[in-house]
């Protein structure tokens, strides 16, 4: 088999592929960097990735072995056609040390650039351990000091993330962690950022984990959300603090401004777009499209104006860390399935109040699915999302934010849109989860 062959058969295996379902037309090796001699060599690849008339760009660190260790084989992605194994060398600290340091020396290797932050400290020659969670990426964890985030799939251009974390640092914003250097190179003729180095934090847990264990607490008892022991009320509070902060700081980097009524009707034209090509894919939500529709309708009657700015762009509980003194945000990259453009445009702050009320939904329902007293816990359910909602939306105008109760048809149809959203990525990605955006429709 020729290595591009195997290559390709490994790539749609990946999590973090973005082509599922459409089918792989052909690909092709556009840059190959030597960055390791010898055995174990290391090898950067972008490659290129045709689904019909669309082009994707992929990076991967590919390893190179004459004989494939038993601790590597899980990361093998096939014969490299010159006796040796290739495989995905993110899981190989042999081959990740080296990145470490070429960040920390600012050093560069053909048209790869590796950038530390002026200032920046964190020591080299850690190993590394890459963590399972992420879907999109590739996150290695240096020595619980620093955690170096490998962007799988590359848009042509700064990543948000990079951009949006040391313009928040800069500011000294208490809410960001420490950004500490980037590997770039470029692609389209434009700078284009590879990976993001960060410190670590070690101790912090993140909110997903944080809510499901308060709801889990919940759900043990006979109780309700307030007198759960693991109540969340004033971590969403503080949360929603934090939010409008970070949004505030935001507006300070990049500015802000105002659109006029036409932008009520461009936003709905997108929304209802989206409404069509989910009810096609998804016949059952159907049924709320009416509903659905009403909501967008009564937002086109606004006349504005409507505050718009840089946001996060894919807010939830799993973007967020608790740590010793206070919360986190990660991950400003957006949603990576959204033009780059798109991600770095302005929008409403409230796109981000819409996506955490709605990931306050998912942590109470995703429990309930398959679970003998479902229709009993339901109304325990809504009870834990509206009092972790309304903590929320509290904190955040209190600290300056838009006031969501005084933006409730905007808020409203944001909300819609991101249920749509998680209806279509369910159907496509985790069928099991589907029931927790169509229940929650059947709600609103």
């Amino acid at each position: 088999m020729a290595f591009d062959d195997a290559l390709a058969a490994w790539l749609v295996r990946q999590r973090w592929f973005a082509g599922k379902g459409r089918g792989l037309r052909d690909l092709a090796i556009l840059a190959d960097t030597q960055l390791v001699d010898g055995d174990p060599e290391l090898r950067h690849l972008i490659v290129t990735v045709s689904h019909g008339t669309t082009v994707d760009y992929y990076q991967v660190f590919a390893g190179l072995r004459r004989r494939l260790p038993a601790r590597l084989k899980h990361a093998r992605i096939g014969p490299a056609g010159d006796g040796r194994q290739a495989y995905d060398a993110l899981h190989d600290s042999d081959l990740t040390k080296p990145l470490l340091a070429a960040i920390a020396a600012d050093g560069s290797v053909g048209s790869l650039r590796m950038r530390k932050i002026p200032g920046a400290s964190f020591g080299t020659g850690l190993d590394s351990l890459v963590l399972s969670a992420e879907q999109s990426n590739t996150s290695l964890v240096y020595g619980e000091e620093s955690i170096l985030k490998v962007f799988r799939r590359l848009s042509p251009g700064p990543n948000p993330d990079l951009e949006v974390n040391t313009a928040l640092a800069r500011l000294g914003s208490p809410h960001v962690a420490e950004p500490l250097g980037w590997i770039e190179t470029r692609l389209e003729g434009v700078a284009t950022s590879l990976a993001i180095l960060s410190r670590y934090l070690r101790l912090a847990s993140d909110g997903w984990s944080l809510a499901a264990t308060s709801v889990r607490d919940l759900y043990a008892t006979e109780g309700t959300a307030a007198d759960a022991g693991g109540d969340f009320a004033g971590e969403a509070h503080r949360l929603g603090v934090a939010t409008a902060q970070v949004h505030a700081d935001l507006a300070a980097a990049f500015g802000n401004d105002e659109l006029g009524p036409e932008a009520a009707s461009e936003l709905t034209e997108r929304m209802f777009r989206n409404l069509d090509i989910a009810r096609a894919a998804v016949p059952e939500l159907g049924r709320y499209a009416e509903m659905i529709g009403a909501a967008y309708a009564t937002l086109t009657k606004l006349k504005g104006p409507f505050p718009v700015q840089r946001v996060h762009g894919d807010y939830h509980l799993g973007q967020v860390l608790r740590t010793e003194t206070g919360w986190i945000v990660l991950d400003f990259e957006g949603e990576p399935a959204t033009p780059l453009a798109q991600r770095r445009a302005r929008s409403s702050p409230l796109r981000d109040v819409a996506g955490m009320l709605r990931s306050f939904d998912y942590a109470a329902r995703h429990q309930l699915i398959g679970h003998p007293d479902q229709a009993t816990l339901n109304p325990v359910a809504h009870d834990w999302v509206r009092r972790n909602a309304s903590a929320f939306c509290a904190g955040y105008a209190e600290a300056g934010g838009l006031d969501p109760a005084a933006n409730e048809v905007l808020l409203r149809a944001l909300q819609l849109d991101k249920a749509v959203y998680e209806v279509l990525y369910e159907a496509r990605h985790r069928p099991s989860w589907l029931p927790i955006p169509l229940d929650s429709l059947a709600e609103f």
